[in-house]
């Protein structure tokens, strides 16, 4: 393990360029870390100005789990706000797995969760199968949706608010040359004016991009880059037989026919199965995999019928900059999915949230002007919380996604009790979740062992190949 090269991980916390550029705003203290955390906590509500005659203006691009949370947040709490969305009914092509923590943190109603699953099996390249859920307490499960009926009711809790729903292409925003000229938004309006739409302008005091992975937010501002996946997905519905066995369990396939450094997976919905895998490295060759996964799962989802096909990017890490002046990222279009699992969803909301709670506290309440620093506060909020989760599965995945021999390594540490509960109780929770010093000794020596075998066994392949 100590020999496996791991890049810088880009885009939270130090090695954040933006981090870096607001330190060099301030005069030299006696510690550099120290002139960071007090340039990110200044207030700046108190000297900026006054918004008169209505209340501050805000844009939310794209209506997912992000922009809707976004939105909510802002207009219950004074903000004029607007919800840009291109596609009302949106299938985006996601597994759905949310954590236990978003039902309750978020008030979703259960009848929107099409499966509470609490058995996984993790099968390995030589399909090996591990059961996984063994640890969970009785009331805990990985809630499976449909991201067309949930973004559609987080949409309509931000228009219950009092957010202003918007069926709209956006297209670009013509950037300000002072701090309080308002940005203005051009977008296509769908409805009303036929099929092609009509041209419409919008001028707000400040922009909140949760346009996806495609971020036309995010070019606006020059945000940068970031590797990405293609995730690949088939809505597949089975017999009832057969849809009985994925009544409450998720399959997840590893191995380089399925996916040369991601994973293929099985997850029950409603009536259907949704079947798909993902890479970054071979793009080109996704329906290849995607056949494969297909392949490993025949026997248990022979007779089934296609009845949906999906396909997506999937940001590998957070953009170079996700705020700039009075415009901030979330969700995909900032870059919050994790590695080795893939998980945006609750991220997506959170960090919706997060941002819009620091423009609502930094305008008090839509009665002033915010500006730059009010929007870093999100910055620094985010990543002290949930960097130590990307970066463990970063390496999680750099680990043992790399060959066939480490992925039998993985499969089978993830038959021990305790790394399940520490998994589960870390993403359930959505925390680092602290381990026993006894107990994470042996998952050590564990896994150093696993690896030594994956590595022997490697070597025996590469022998039988020559």
């Amino acid at each position: 393990m100590a020999s496996i090269a791991l890049k810088t991980f880009t885009g939270l916390r130090q090695s954040s360029p933006e981090n870096a550029s607001i330190a060099n705003l301030s005069k030299p203290l006696p510690k550099p870390h120290t002139c960071r955390r007090r340039v990110l906590r200044i207030n700046a509500s108190n000297s900026s100005p006054r918004v008169t005659g209505r209340n501050l203006r805000v844009a939310v691009i794209g209506g997912g789990p992000a922009g809707g949370c976004a939105a909510e947040t802002l207009a219950k709490g004074g903000i004029e706000t607007f919800l840009i969305e291109r596609k009302m009914d949106n299938c985006k092509p996601c597994g759905g797995a949310i954590p236990l923590c978003m039902v309750g943190e978020f008030d979703l109603p259960l009848d929107i969760i099409d499966r509470r699953v609490t058995k996984m099996k993790m099968i390995s390249p030589s399909n090996v199968a591990v059961d996984i859920g063994r640890t969970l307490k009785p009331h805990e499960y990985i809630g499976m949706v449909r991201r067309e009926v949930l973004d559609a009711y987080l949409r309509d809790r931000a228009a219950a608010a009092g957010a202003t729903v918007l069926n709209g292409l956006f297209l670009k925003m013509d950037l300000p040359k002072s701090p309080t000229v308002p940005y203005v938004l051009q977008y296509t309006a769908y409805g009303g004016a036929g099929a092609a739409g009509a041209r419409q302008t919008l001028e707000v005091d400040a922009v909140i991009g949760a346009d996806g992975a495609n971020s036309r937010v995010a070019k606006s501002i020059n945000a940068g880059d970031y590797e990405y996946a293609i995730a690949f997905q088939e809505r597949i519905r089975i017999p009832d037989d057969k849809m009985k066995y994925y009544e409450d369990l998720a399959e997840m396939y590893v191995g380089d026919d399925v996916s040369p450094d991601f994973y293929g997976w099985v997850f029950p919905k409603c009536d259907h199965v949704a079947v798909g895998t993902g890479t970054v490295t071979h793009k080109p060759d996704i329906k290849k995999f995607q056949l494969a996964t297909r392949i490993r799962a025949a026997s248990k989802i022979t007779g089934g019928k296609i009845i949906r096909v999906e396909a997506h990017p999937i940001p590998e890490h957070p953009r170079p900059r996700r705020v700039q002046d009075r415009v901030a990222l979330v969700g995909d279009a900032a870059g919050y999915v994790t590695k080795c699992s893939g998980e945006g969803i609750y991220f997506a909301a959170k960090s919706g949230r997060m941002c819009a709670e620091a423009i609502v506290e930094g305008s008090e309440n839509g009665k002033r002007m915010v500006d730059e620093s009010d929007l870093r506060k999100y910055l620094e909020k985010w990543d002290k919380t949930y960097w130590p989760t990307y970066k463990v599965l970063d390496v999680l995945q750099k680990v043992f996604y790399r060959s066939n021999p480490a992925r039998e390594a993985f499969v089978e540490m993830c038959a021990d009790e305790y790394v399940q509960k520490m998994t589960f109780d870390s993403y359930l929770y959505k925390k680092v979740a602290p381990g026993n010093p006894i107990e994470d000794l042996k998952l050590a020596v564990n896994t150093i062992g696993s690896l030594v075998r994956a590595n022997a066994l490697r070597k025996e392949m590469d022998k039988l190949s020559v």
